[in-house]
């Protein structure tokens, strides 16, 4: 089966973190948030500004490389956070739960919320705004830039 892309813009991107945050606002307060790097580090902005939360951590899990899926590494950990107890976990995606689990099993306590989840990924999450197919990549705006594309109708008569 072809590669699905489904391409996420900024303007999107900042309305379905503020769509989150809130769905987010009646769980919290919370003591701090912790940002998966790098996807959750801007929806993790403004989601910190929409709940007037000012204390910020970062867990940096490596298992992408480009489209290839590896095995989970823990890069940083989060250690203001403890054992998560208060805590808001935020990344942009959950695709097949395996980072997830890695960040619950550091963070057992913490609350964990996503801007897209896919089917495989959204058991390993407690909120979440927005799913998508299992085979469909999503395109954020930081790994995008805007090109020209023929039409349609060039493209399809072989133009």
């Amino acid at each position: 089966m072809a590669q699905k892309y489904y391409t996420v813009t900024w303007d999107q991107l900042h309305r379905d973190s503020k769509a989150l945050a809130w769905r987010l606002l009646e769980r919290g307060p919370y003591r701090g948030i912790v940002a998966i790097t790098r996807g959750g580090l801007i929806p993790a902005a403004i989601i910190a500004r929409e709940l007037d939360c000012r204390l910020i951590e970062s867990v940096s899990i490596v298992t992408y490389d480009e489209e290839k899926r590896g095995e989970p590494r823990v890069a940083k950990p989060p250690l203001a956070a403890g054992d998560g107890e208060g805590w808001l976990i935020l990344d942009d995606l959950v695709d097949t739960g395996t980072t997830a689990r890695v960040i619950r099993a550091l963070l057992p306590k913490a609350h964990f919320a996503t801007v897209y989840a896919k089917p495989a990924g959204k058991p390993t999450v407690d909120t979440f705004i927005t799913e998508v197919s299992q085979d469909t990549w999503i395109l954020f705006p930081w790994d995008t830039e805007p090109q020209f594309i023929a039409p349609i109708a060039k493209t399809a008569a072989g133009q």
